[in-house]
């Protein structure tokens, strides 16, 4: 059997655990798995060099857990996260493996977020905390957090925590920290910085390479080169031209972020900017619409679009260049992902033609070129997004479960489950996608139902 088709079964897992993998439909390792989950379990520190959708999360969560004492009520494993929804997407697939274990208790701690609740929940403990950097840091100087059982450290997408300025905070975390600790850390890319780092916090690391190509074969590449000032338009012909369903733009700059964006709106897209002028309930609206398909373009700079996780994203268009040959390589991976067909599409101005030929030297074969005049801009897009998102004012802090909002849109059978998508639910706010045939029917029902028992305030986002 090949390394990338080896069963969980032939890991030394509770029956809970494997049992729990099988009915959340995990048939066989991912090539990160496969590697890195025998030297996770023998109890070394490891380096994982692997990109966003490989199997990474799965890989050191299934660590944490295997070795996890819920009857040990205390803090045993710790995550650092560059960014809140990378933090929160963690937290969530560790509660999803952890769910046929008793009272595992998973709490997240990221900056943008009030004080105030987190210190209430600390008061209540946790088994695994998943946070960012600076705000881990904040709680620890509080005398809130302590380590003392503290098995397993996790730094996930490691790369990204550096390009964002938290090489201080980890250090100083890092002083916090029992000796003797298992640090498992990943990252898309390893430049000397991570070298130096794994150097500061692990001791003799194995080391884990999977390369970018494996997952790379289901996507389609092609070049255009236009003038800077022609790229927007460009988008533009792009999106007339294929049609895609959902699509990331990447931008180096928040400047330009914000101006693809805008020239999109007037052109008709139903379309998000995400960048860091934005506010936390910004962003996290943005990406729940998003996620939900009911925003049909994200256009986002690469440390805003860090942990993002999407399902079934149909093309991803670099507006310029990345900077790094590797962080092409993460942005194009966002497509593609578990056996899809995915594009990728890089607008090339004369400029940034070297760094083409650098990300042609990395992977190992060239872009398939376009002609920008085969491509005309279209007058008008019409790329309606196929849901739309509605926005129930409680979320977990009022118990609200997504079974409770399922059953408020279906119980009277106006609404079929099947028009019902994603249902996100927040601390004081939940999202729930619904079919657009049947948003105004959706959003009436909510408004003038109770759910749960309760009057809520409901709103439709466009």
């Amino acid at each position: 059997m090949s390394v990338n088709m080896t069963a969980f079964s032939t890991l030394p897992l509770s029956k809970p655990l494997l049992e729990n993998l099988g009915q959340l439909g995990f048939e066989a390792m991912t090539p990160i798995q496969a590697e890195a989950l025998p030297l996770i379990f023998e109890g070394s520190d490891l380096i994982a060099k692997a990109k966003t959708g490989s199997g990474k999360t799965v890989a050191f969560g299934l660590g944490v857990l295997h070795k996890l004492n819920p009857k040990q009520f205390a803090t045993q494993a710790l995550v650092l996260c560059p960014t809140r929804e990378l933090a929160d997407q963690v937290a969530v697939e560790i509660r999803r493996l952890a769910r046929t274990m008793a009272n595992v208790k998973v709490l997240t701690l990221c900056g943008g977020l009030p004080m105030g609740a987190q210190i209430g929940s600390l008061e209540h403990g946790a088994h695994i905390i998943v946070g960012t950097p600076g705000r881990i840091l904040k709680h620890i100087k509080a005398g809130r957090l302590e380590f003392a059982d503290l098995n397993t450290l996790v730094l996930d997408e490691a790369d990204r925590m550096l390009d964002m300025g938290f090489e201080a905070d980890i250090n100083a975390i890092k002083e916090r920290l029992p000796h003797q600790r298992q640090t498992l850390l990943f990252s898309a890319t390893y430049p000397e910085q991570i070298e130096q780092l794994a150097a500061r916090v692990q001791r003799q690391p194995k080391m884990v390479e999977i390369e970018g190509s494996e997952i790379q074969e289901q996507i389609t590449q092609r070049l255009i080169e236009v003038p800077p000032s022609a790229k927007a338009s460009m988008v533009k012909a792009v999106l007339g031209r294929y049609k895609p369903e959902s699509t990331v733009v990447f931008c180096n700059t928040k400047r330009a972020c914000q101006q693809v964006a805008d020239e999109l709106e007037d052109a008709g897209v139903s379309v998000v900017a995400l960048h860091g002028d934005k506010d936390q309930r910004d962003r996290d609206q943005m990406l729940v619409r998003f996620a939900n398909k009911s925003a049909s373009v994200l256009v986002a700079t690469d440390v805003a679009a860090r942990g993002l996780d999407i399902k079934d994203l149909s093309m991803v268009i670099n507006y310029d260049v990345a900077f790094e040959s590797e962080v092409h390589v993460h942005r194009i991976g966002r497509t593609g992902r578990a056996g899809s067909k995915g594009m990728a599409i890089t607008l090339a101005a004369g400029g940034e033609i070297h760094r083409v030929l650098e990300i042609e030297e990395l992977q190992g074969h060239e872009f398939q070129r376009i002609e920008a005049d085969s491509l005309p801009e279209p007058k008008q897009l019409h790329l309606q997004p196929p849901m739309v998102t509605l926005s129930i004012g409680a979320g977990r802090k009022s118990k609200l479960r997504p079974g409770d909002i399922l059953g408020a849109l279906t119980s009277k059978k106006v609404i079929e489950g099947k028009s019902v998508g994603k249902i996100t639910v927040m601390d004081r706010l939940s999202y729930v996608a619904v079919d657009r045939k049947v948003a105004s029917k959706a959003l009436k029902l909510l408004q003038n139902d109770k759910i749960k028992g309760r009057k809520l305030v409901v709103r439709q986002h466009k």
